[in-house]
């Protein structure tokens, strides 16, 4: 439901951008402010977890998300910005919060595969926000089908309140928050390079996955002359694409692989997908365009559960959710600066075709960087 709050907007951008009389390329600053925001609560969510539990801090974070999107109804440009930066704030602790619940549980041979399979909600989300919102558009305006999200993610923190005894008794009731808190996720990950490896990974692969996320609907719209509906199909066969391959490659990084080499090759399939995507014409069958985006969503929205389950090994013991928050902190900061970067190359060159030879070229340097690596690790 995080990830579904986050995307709603971008789904309805062409709509909202009309109506508030803007350029729908801004749909990247928008989400630049929802991450820079995830930044600074993720930084806090290793404390915030271990004073209030992982479902209590989950909870805050729906009902965070709840108020951004209701902001985000409100047709003044400041009010969505208000918006923007609390869906941040509650989308920023969520995966710290279940990767302290995994890291407690989960054998090290199934790292991989576990972490992927409960990552696999950020892409159902965006699945749900593709496949959900066109519609709701259809029989209501643009701020009650941003209402109706709210109040779904209202209900799921509601629903979640019998997990609270069972699971957040490792909870320390009344520990104190400091001003250290921001910098001490930051300071871990530094200090380790396996963990400084794994967030430089992480800040290059987030830029092509919000890139995609945000921007595949209005380039359908605009490029390829789709309707909205048939844009939110595709986005939803995108996030079909990463819910898939991020069981797929779980299970490859555990049994075969490994997770750097994993990650390697998520790179190469990356800027080939990206290449694929940017060479899409209006008059391409659409089952190739399905067929390309799959491919794309598989490898672009599939690597976070590999890179998790490779966080939570190398962090030190008790500090899974700690090392997740300064790792985050760093995939964030990538999509607070790739995603406007993407926008703004778009429109220099007047196509957002531009942008994905740029996210090629971005996914190749890491996967040959990752690949470096692990021969000197060999």
């Amino acid at each position: 439901m995080a990830s579904m709050a986050l995307l709603t907007l971008p789904v309805m951008a062409p709509v909202v951008a009309k109506a508030l009389v803007v350029s729908p390329s801004l749909v990247g600053l928008y989400i630049a402010i929802c991450y820079g925001g995830a930044l600074m609560s993720t930084l806090l969510a290793g404390a915030l977890v271990a004073r209030l539990g992982a479902i209590r801090v989950s909870q805050i974070c729906l009902l965070l998300c709840a108020f951004g999107l209701l902001l985000c109804a409100v047709p003044w440009l400041p009010a969505v910005f208000m918006g923007a930066v609390l869906i941040g704030w509650g989308y920023g602790p969520i995966t710290p919060s279940s990767s302290h619940l995994l890291a407690r549980t989960t054998q090290p041979h199934q790292m991989s595969l576990v972490f992927s399979v409960k990552q696999t909600g950020v892409p159902l989300g965006g699945m749900m926000a593709g496949a959900i919102v066109p519609l709701l558009l259809l029989s209501l305006n643009w701020q009650a089908s941003l209402a109706v999200v709210a109040a779904a993610c209202g209900i799921c923190a509601v629903v979640a309140q019998p997990l609270r005894n069972p699971l957040d008794g490792d909870r320390k009731i009344g520990q104190p928050f400091r001003l250290g808190s921001f910098a001490q996720p930051i300071k871990l990950v530094l200090a380790h390079r396996a963990l400084a490896r794994m967030a430089g990974c992480s800040f290059a692969f987030s830029v092509v996955q919000l890139s995609l996320s945000t921007y595949l609907v209005t380039y359908l719209y605009d490029d390829l002359s789709y309707g909205l509906v048939g844009a939110g199909v595709a986005l939803s066969f995108t996030q079909a694409g990463g819910v898939l391959g991020r069981v797929a490659w779980g299970y490859v990084a555990d049994r075969w692989l490994g997770a750097r080499q994993t990650l390697a090759l998520l790179g190469g399939v990356m800027a080939l997908s990206a290449l694929a995507t940017a060479f899409l014409t209006a008059t391409t069958p659409q089952l190739w365009v399905w067929a390309v985006l799959i491919i794309f969503g598989a490898s672009a929205i599939g690597w976070n559960g590999v890179y998790l389950a490779e966080v939570a090994l190398q962090a030190p013991k008790g500090k899974a959710s700690m090392a997740t928050g300064g790792t985050l902190a760093f995939t964030y900061l990538g999509v607070v600066i790739g995603a406007p970067v993407f926008g703004a190359l778009s429109s220099l060159f007047g196509t957002y075709r531009a942008g994905f030879l740029v996210l090629m070229l971005l996914a190749v340097v890491c996967s040959v960087v990752l690949l470096l690596n692990q021969r000197r690790a060999g």
